[in-house]
C-alpha cells in the first residue's frame, strides 16, 4: 500500500514549551490544546498550529473500545505516544501518566514518567489528582520531568464520583479544589487542567494561579481549552459531552463514503481504469510468448529423429543413441 506524507504550508513555528504557556498567561492569550493518538492525528494538529497535543489515557475509550481510562496500560501509552512524536513537532507534548502507573509509589511514578521522555518522545507528563499527589509531583519534576496537574473530574476516580459528573459545586467541594490547585502549583506543575467544574470556580482557580490552567467543560475563563479530538470532530458516536461543540459531525460521511467503496466493489465499478497500472505492448507480447507452451523439434514417433534409449541390465551402462 503507498501513502504520500502531509507537507505543511503554514509558516514555520517555533517549538512550544513550558516557558511558552507561562508567557501566553503572563500576555493574556489563550493556549489551545487538543489530544491526538497517532501519527496522522499529530500531523494535522501540527499543520493547524494547536500551542500543545496530549496523548490523553483517554484513547482507551476513543481508540480501543473501553468503557473507562481504567484498562490503559504504560504499554499502551507508550506505544501511542511514540507514533504521535514523530507526526508532531511544534507542539508541547504531554502523556497522560495512566491509572496505577504513578500511585502505587513515588519511586515508580518517577521511573514511569521518565519513560514518557525517554521511551515515548514527550515533553511532559499529566496526572490526575490534587494535593495528595504534591510528593509525587515533587519528585518527577526534581527528577527533571515537566509536570501538568489535573484536577475536578478525574476519570481515573471515576468509581469514587460514582459517574462522569461535575465536581467543585458545593462550597466545601469547590474550596478544596483551590486548594488543591494551590498544593499543585506548589509542588512544582507548570500547569493544571481542570475538568468538569462550574465557570465561576475555573476563574477563580485561574486568577489565583501564576501557572495556566488548561479547561475542558470548565467555562471560558481558563487560560487554555483542551477537548479530545474525537468529541470535536463528530467521530466518537457513543457519547457526547455536554461542554463538546463539535466543529465537524464526521462519523456519517464516513459511513457512507466506506459504504460507497463496498458498493463499487461488489458492482464492480472500482477500481476503474484510471485506477490501475498498464504494460507496454511489446513487454506485454514478449510475456505471450514465454508463456507458450514449448515445442520438440516436431519429432514424431519412427521419424528417425527421437531420441531411442538403450536399457541394459546393468543400470551404470544405459545411454541413449
Amino acid at each position: 500500500m503507498s501513502t504520500t506524507s502531509p507537507v505543511s504550508s503554514s509558516p514555520a513555528r517555533q517549538k512550544v514549551t513550558t516557558r511558552t504557556f507561562r508567557q501566553k498567561k503572563l500576555a493574556g492569550e489563550h493556549i489551545t490544546m487538543l489530544t491526538a493518538y497517532d501519527y496522522m492525528t499529530a500531523t494535522v494538529v501540527e499543520q493547524a498550529g494547536i500551542d500543545a497535543l496530549l496523548v490523553g489515557d483517554s484513547l482507551g475509550m476513543v481508540v480501543l473500545g473501553y468503557e473507562t481510562t481504567l484498562p490503559v496500560t504504560m504499554a499502551d501509552m507508550l506505544h501511542h505516544c511514540k507514533a504521535v512524536a514523530r507526526g508532531a513537532r511544534t507542539p508541547l507534548l504531554v502523556g497522560d501518566m495512566p491509572f496505577m502507573s504513578y500511585q502505587a509509589s513515588v519511586e515508580e511514578a518517577v521511573r514511569n514518567a521518565g519513560r514518557f521522555l525517554q521511551e515515548g518522545g514527550m515533553d511532559a507528563v499529566k496526572l490526575e489528582g490534587g494535593r495528595e499527589r504534591a510528593d509525587v509531583v515533587r519528585a518527577i519534576t526534581a527528577a527533571g520531568i515537566p509536570v501538568m496537574g489535573h484536577i475536578g473530574l478525574t476519570p481515573q476516580s471515576v468509581a469514587l464520583f460514582g459517574g462522569f459528573v461535575a465536581q467543585g459545586k458545593t462550597a466545601e467541594a469547590a474550596h478544596k479544589l483551590v486548594e488543591d490547585a494551590l498544593a499543585l502549583q506548589d509542588a512544582g506543575c507548570f500547569s493544571i487542567v481542570l475538568e468538569t467544574v462550574p465557570d465561576q470556580l475555573a476563574g477563580l482557580i485561574s486568577s489565583k494561579l501564576e501557572i495556566p490552567t488548561i479547561g475542558i467543560g470548565a467555562g471560558p475563563n481558563c487560560d487554555g481549552q483542551v477537548l479530545v479530538i474525537h468529541d470535536m470532530l463528530g467521530l466518537y458516536d457513543r457519547f457526547t459531552p455536554k461542554f463538546v461543540r463539535q466543529y465537524a459531525r464526521l462519523y456519517a460521511p464516513i459511513v457512507e463514503a466506506l459504504e460507497s467503496y463496498r458498493d463499487e466493489v461488489i458492482a464492480g465499478q472500482f477500481p476503474a481504469h484510471e485506477h490501475g497500472f498498464t504494460m507496454k505492448d511489446e513487454e506485454w507480447t514478449a510475456l505471450q510468448a514465454l508463456l507458450a507452451p514449448r515445442k520438440t523439434n516436431n519429432a514424431r514417433p519412427g521419424n528417425g529423429n527421437e531420441p531411442v534409449w538403450v536399457v541394459a541390465k546393468d543400470p551404470s551402462s544405459v545411454q541413449t543413441t
